[in-house]
């Protein structure tokens, strides 16, 4: 009696069994993706410059740059006091002339001991002393003339000037301080040059070459694009990480001291694709949606590995010939009946 009803039954329940969701299906598309290494680090100067003075025991008087300034290789930033150097350099070129005059008197007396000594009108050492004389003279003002110039060099660093084109970054000069030779005034980024420096695996290393490309997720929505300039020739023994050095545009000019993240690019090779939309993530575990010829959906456990432009890559679990849930894999549970949008 009851064999006689269970077909019934079974009927009317497909009957009543309706599609779970209307989905659309993707197949997996081969890529040729790069190889990416994961990495972290600052933002620095390409290189520092320090400008200090060359002189001593002068005051500012002026400071003509700023933190912040954009300047120019041999445009002032500071001045110093000119009065003393300028009355030592008077004094010196008196010197000058004073040893000029010594010199011409020393000549004359030598010319003379010249035309002389043929005749025996002035004795040998007489003759010698005045050939020495002239030969000191000389010497004399080569000495003066050299201290002249010397005082013109002390002159002319009075005025301190940018040592490359760049952006200043610190300043220490004040007003109205007496500075000693070596004083810093200001710190600079060279030519604005910013650079990453990124830390990375030491078991990357081997891989990572100058010239790769580096994509940098800068403090703006927009990545950064660089390419690795150095790699550092030692490893942390602390953390087991070495250093990349990576290069930036010269028309990007980030702020430093910025930790930032980003990913070195090494070699391309295929990917099996799925949009990111695709991915069901549940219980730390990665998963998708496929369905079958019966229209039944199947829930298949993924591993993913890069993920680029919307798409993220399997590299378990399914094939190219996958049928998968585009979205809303959420929403099904698994050997649920679904719609499939385009087929009837």
């Amino acid at each position: 009696m009851m064999a006689l009803f269970l077909p019934f039954g079974s009927a009317r329940a497909q009957q009543s069994e309706a599609p779970a969701l209307t989905v659309s299906l993707v197949q997996p598309v081969q890529r040729v993706w790069p190889e990416t290494i994961p990495a972290s680090g600052w933002l620095k100067p390409w290189q520092e410059a320090i400008i200090a003075s060359e002189t001593s025991g002068l005051r500012i008087t002026d400071i003509l740059a700023d933190v912040g300034s954009v300047v120019s290789k041999g445009q002032p930033l500071v001045r110093l006091s000119q009065d003393s150097v300028l009355a030592d350099l008077r004094k010196q070129e008196a010197a000058v002339e004073t040893a000029k005059a010594n010199l011409a008197k020393a000549s004359a007396d030598a010319d003379r001991a010249r035309r002389l000594r043929p005749s025996g009108a002035l004795s040998d050492q007489n003759i010698a002393d005045r050939l020495t004389d002239e030969q000191t003279a000389k010497a004399s003002l080569e000495a003066e003339e050299a201290s002249l110039e010397s005082q013109k060099i002390k002159l002319a660093q009075t005025v301190v000037p940018a040592v490359d084109d760049g952006l200043i970054t610190t300043r220490s000069a004040e007003l109205g301080a007496v500075v000693s030779s070596g004083t810093e005034l200001f710190r600079m980024i060279r030519q604005q040059r910013v650079e990453w420096q990124a830390e990375v695996s030491a078991r990357y290393l081997p891989r990572i070459t100058e010239g790769l490309r580096v994509e940098i997720d800068g403090p703006t929505d927009r990545p950064v694009q660089g390419k690795v300039r150095l790699v550092a020739p030692s490893v942390s023994a602390n953390t087991g990480r070495a250093i990349v050095y990576v290069a930036l545009p010269s028309d990007v000019h980030p702020r430093v001291g910025l930790y930032v993240t980003g990913s070195i690019e090494l070699q391309t090779t295929p990917a099996l694709a799925v949009p990111e939309t695709a991915i069901v993530f549940r219980d730390g575990l990665n998963y998708v949606f496929t369905v079958d010829a019966t229209k039944r959906a199947r829930r298949v456990r993924v591993e993913t590995g890069r993920r680029n432009n919307g798409e993220v890559e399997i590299t378990s679990g399914i094939n190219q010939s996958s049928r998968v849930v585009s979205s809303g894999g959420a929403f099904l549970s698994d050997n649920a009946l679904v719609n499939v949008a385009g087929e009837s």
